[in-house]
């Protein structure tokens, strides 16, 4: 009998445990929903997860799956509580136990335009195409299927003697397949990126989370299987793919504009304009950088993200900008031995941060880690130096490294001067 009582004991012990866990983990939760709602980070910018209530048991499966700690559990209910920090991973709608989840574009407060397309990829724009991200599909898997069967759509086009049979724009998921399968078409091809290396969103990932867990299938490759990859694994293998199969990449060369002259499209660039029969776009949603507009921009020493901070050790750094992505890159970069950073933003406080990073901030400024300089704006950029224009005047600083976080500029508008037509998804998928 006394074995009874001391398992009851346990099990009273044990479930008090859990249940004081489980209300710090609630409370945790309802605060971080509180700080998001009023930092103005509750709105999701692209795709994201929609939880149906009637469904959701409260696993928190959901939660421990996302990359980005953007779901939470309150009162018993999958929450997203960081919705400005989801990624549209997906990975959540495939940790639900029950099908809860599945992920839409907008919300009941503000709409996100999506191109329409037709079953095989192509836009009322007949020879442009779109897969991937930018049309609606943010999973790794299905971003790549999507390229491969748009390039079968193109393969199909004839007539006319343009220089390539197409060019894709944008070298993620979509446009590594797409890229793959031009080749095992024969077909004349043209791919481009506007950063300086492969991936796409997949890139912006955080360091060792969970990029893709289903196989894929690839032209010239087959179908890959992957049991559960990391970001930097998958990066590894794409890279892997490009040497073994001679994809041809052009790095850092931005499309700028699109023209139809003589039955054929002419897609201009930073570096060069090209003829084609077709145009498949495979470009993220988060934009094209946004340049500060200096002299010396164009300098190689300015990058628009942060890839490495260890790069940067014994180096004086400038970071520029206000959001979460430019704190966290200063933060980091200061964290390596020796660098001397500078971050410069225009306004006269943060806004729409996260508390944490404010709080790190803080502590790198206080240990003389890092200088911050509230309205402040970046005159030029020179070899060595930075001209950085405060409320005490125009002041010379050493410099080696320029990263550039003040957002991006979505292709939208690019895309309706085409002539492509879109449809506004409030919270749907």
């Amino acid at each position: 009998m006394s074995y009874l009582y001391l398992y009851a004991g346990f099990l009273v012990l044990a479930m008090a445990w859990y249940l004081r866990r489980r209300g710090r983990v609630k409370q945790a939760y309802v605060a971080e929903l509180k700080q998001s709602i009023e930092a103005g980070l509750a709105e999701p910018p692209s795709l994201h997860p929609l939880v149906d209530p009637l469904r959701c048991m409260g696993s928190g499966a959901c939660a421990k799956a996302c990359p980005e700690d953007a779901l939470g559990v309150v009162n018993g209910k999958a929450v997203l509580i960081s919705g400005s920090y989801c990624i549209g991973h997906g990975a959540c709608r495939d940790a639900c136990p029950v099908g809860a989840i599945s992920l839409v574009f907008g919300t009941e407060k503000r709409g996100i335009d999506i191109p329409n397309v037709s079953a095989e990829f192509e836009t009322n724009v007949p020879g442009i195409f779109i897969a991937g991200e930018l049309g609606g599909m943010g999973l790794i898997r299905k971003a790549a299927e999507q390229g491969r069967q748009a390039m079968d759509a193109i393969k199909k086009r004839t007539g006319g003697t343009p220089d390539f049979d197409v060019v894709i724009v944008g070298c993620g998921p979509a446009g590594l397949s797409a890229g793959l399968s031009a080749i095992a078409h024969k077909l004349k091809y043209k791919l481009i990126e506007q950063e300086e290396s492969l991936g796409g969103a997949v890139f912006h990932y955080p360091r060792q989370k969970v990029a893709m867990t289903a196989p894929v299938e690839l032209a010239l490759i087959g179908k890959v299987k992957f049991a559960e990859v990391q970001k930097e694994k998958l990066l590894e293998f794409w890279q892997d793919v490009v040497q073994k199969t001679g994809l041809q990449i052009g790095f850092r060369e931005q499309m700028e504009s699109i023209d139809k002259e003589d039955g054929r499209f002419i897609v201009r660039t930073n570096n060069a304009n090209y003829s084609t029969r077709s145009v498949l776009l495979c470009m993220g949603r988060r934009g094209t950088p946004r340049k500060l507009g200096v002299p010396g921009e164009d300098s190689s020493k300015v990058t628009y993200r942060l890839i490495d901070p260890a790069q940067y050790a014994g180096q004086a750094v400038l970071v520029v900008g206000g959001g979460d992505s430019a704190l966290e890159a200063a933060i980091a970069v200061s964290q390596e031995q020796g660098t001397r950073v500078i971050l410069s933003y225009r306004s006269a406080a943060f806004s729409r941060v996260k508390q944490k990073n404010r709080l790190l901030l803080d502590q790198q400024q206080q240990a003389g880690r890092l200088t911050v300089m509230l309205n402040s704006s970046v005159k030029s950029i020179s070899a060595n130096a930075v001209e950085i224009e405060a409320e005490d005047g125009v002041k010379s600083f050493e410099n080696n490294v320029v990263i550039v976080c003040a957002g991006g500029l979505l292709p939208t508008p690019l895309l309706q001067k085409i002539g492509i037509r879109f449809d506004t998804k409030f919270g749907r998928a």
